[in-house]
């Protein structure tokens, strides 16, 4: 009876015991497994970034045409600003024209009636992008002057400054030299001005 007694009082301890040292041990495979596991997909990601610096894709022709064409496509819509001309930098290419540059007046016809600065043609900027698109006799029996070379200089202006900066990156982006696209953002309000000064 003693006996019976006896083995019912130690059972909720053993039974605690025993409860507990099974957690402890299921903790320990668990926190063991988790940090093998971490280990393993450390020394895959290891070997993934060695192997991709190491392997390096070797392009086909065609993939790599592909790739020069996309970077040069985003270069041509990277963000840009041409060249902006002080009234005191565009002074001397109206006084003395020459064949190799163009001084670009992009406002419409019906503005330029008012004047246009000495040398300058007339590309309005309403039809720029489809005219620079245009065959060279088209462009010249059309607009009167010759269609300028993707490598020569260009001038840009307009009535305020907001169109020649347009007409800059529309230049741009149909593929003409950034170092030759200039922007005089002063433009026909500044020129009238300064004109008006020295009289």
């Amino acid at each position: 009876m003693l006996r019976i007694a006896a083995a019912k009082a130690i059972r909720p301890a053993f039974t605690n015991l025993f409860s507990q040292t099974i957690y402890r041990s299921l903790n320990r495979t668990t926190a063991s497994a988790t940090y093998q596991s971490v280990r393993w997909n450390s020394k895959v990601a290891d070997t993934s970034a060695d192997s991709a610096k190491t392997t390096k894709k070797v392009l086909t022709p065609q993939e790599a045409a592909k790739k020069a064409a996309l970077e040069k496509r985003d270069d041509l819509q990277r963000d840009w600003d041409a060249k902006v001309l002080s009234y005191e930098e565009f002074l001397p290419k109206t006084q003395n024209p020459s064949a190799n540059a163009y001084i670009i007046d992009v406002r419409e016809p019906d503005e330029v009636i008012q004047g246009m600065i000495p040398g300058a043609v007339n590309l309005p900027l309403s039809v720029m992008s489809g005219a620079l698109h245009l065959p060279h006799q088209e462009f010249k029996d059309k607009f009167g002057f010759e269609k300028p070379r993707k490598n020569q200089e260009v001038v840009f202006y307009c009535r305020s400054g907001m169109r020649s900066s347009t007409a800059a990156d529309v230049a741009k982006r149909n593929g003409w030299d950034t170092n030759k696209i200039l922007n005089y953002k002063g433009s026909w309000l500044e020129w009238t001005a300064k004109q008006n000064e020295k009289q």
